[in-house]
């Protein structure tokens, strides 16, 4: 390529080697090092530098955790308070057993006081509902009254059903022996009723193979259930025959070891009042099948909650939250005692929004003089929520 020539006056051939001078490549060079020197010196020390506004937020989330642990611990030191003040063990520990004062006692906390909640004992968190009532808590005395290390008294399925039936809740014999089973093994599966569920007795009155077509055509399909206040577990044996296994809460009478039959029959008892709440996990049931006594039986009749709406309510939220989505609710034949209380049900069903795949209601005549009493049966679809 051809080059190119410029003449430069003699005057400026001076201020052109100076320029040169300044822009040789060493000097550059040189620049360029310091720059750099001096941005990784400034990054360097703005890293290094204790940052004021970050620490804002940290601190404010600290204080708001310690604000919600002192709520929380507050919250736990009110409910001990309450559980011991409503404890009335050194009222009448004179008169309870030692067992039974054994287990109620508070017990001495093994690092002392406890920083939080400032309790030095942990009172038991069990049989309060007994403490309210003097009688109820007679009762459990007689029940937990025994020998230890010796053979448990006979006069449990008495004193268990009326302690069941108040709300309390007897607490275990912890330390005595038991007698074994007393009821014998029933020569046939049913053994007490032969025609329920099987044939029509009357009305409104369904039959399992119905309710099981009628699970069929909803896509319901039905494998587990449970039954509540099923007596000698008829329902169960009936269901077994069509390979459904049914659960039934069972309490026993005087006289009258409901839960031991019901075990000699094969099939699986549940020592449980209406009352209280379903030891199941969410969603667990295809099928909740509700005897006829079930929903007067949902309250405990010693604090009067027995037929209330609320004890209803309570019931019936119970029943749905064990039953999956798409299950069945069968309520039969509910006599109810007059028609506000029917409506009472009817109303409460229809809140929980379940799908009404057969529905019968009417009145049935007394006889003699026994006033006539509303009906209700029904067999009811859960809904998917959510």
């Amino acid at each position: 390529m051809g080059s190119v020539s410029l003449n430069v006056a003699s005057s400026r051939r001076g201020g052109r080697r100076g320029l040169a001078c300044l822009c040789s490549p060493a000097l550059l060079n040189l620049l360029v090092l310091l720059s750099l020197l001096s941005t990784n010196l400034l990054a360097l020390l703005a890293f290094l530098s204790p940052r004021a506004h970050p620490t804002l937020p940290s601190s404010s989330s600290s204080a708001a955790a310690n604000l919600s642990s002192s709520a929380i611990s507050a919250q736990v030191a009110a409910i001990a308070r309450e559980i011991d003040a409503t404890r009335l063990v050194p009222h009448g520990g004179a008169s309870l057993p030692p067992e039974l004062l054994l287990f109620l006692s508070p017990h001495a906390l093994p690092l002392g006081r406890d920083a939080r909640t400032g309790l030095t004992h942990m009172p038991a968190s069990v049989a309060h509902a007994c403490f309210r009532s003097p009688p109820t808590l007679a009762l459990l005395a007689a029940f937990a009254t025994y020998t230890p290390r010796a053979a448990c008294p006979r006069n449990a399925t008495l004193l268990q059903h009326r302690l069941i039936s108040k709300g309390c809740e007897p607490l275990p014999r912890r330390r005595c022996l038991s007698r074994g089973p007393r009821a014998p093994l029933p020569s046939s599966n049913m053994g007490v009723d032969s025609r329920r569920w099987v044939k029509p007795r009357h009305d409104y009155e369904f039959l399992i193979d119905g309710v099981l077509r009628l699970a069929a055509a909803a896509s319901a399909k039905i494998r587990i259930g449970l039954d509540v206040a099923g007596g000698a577990a008829n329902f169960a044996a009936r269901m077994r025959e069509r390979g459904v296994t049914v659960v039934t809460t069972v309490l026993d009478n005087a006289g009258k070891p409901m839960n031991e039959f019901v075990a000699a029959r094969g099939l699986f008892p549940l020592l449980l009042s209406p009352a209280h709440r379903f030891p199941f996990y969410d969603g667990v049931f295809d099928l909740v099948h509700v005897g006829t006594t079930a929903l007067d039986e949902g309250g405990a009749p010693a604090l009067g909650q027995a037929g209330t709406e609320e004890a209803l309510e309570f019931f019936m939220f119970d029943a749905d939250r064990v039953l999956r989505a798409g299950g069945l609710l069968w309520i039969d034949s509910y006599m109810c005692h007059s028609k506000e209380r029917r409506q009472v049900v009817v109303r409460l069903i229809g809140r929980f929004g379940y799908k009404k795949l057969k529905w019968v209601t009417g009145e049935k005549a007394g006889t003699g003089s026994s006033k006539s009493s509303m009906y209700l049966s029904a067999v009811l679809q859960k809904p998917a929520r959510g």
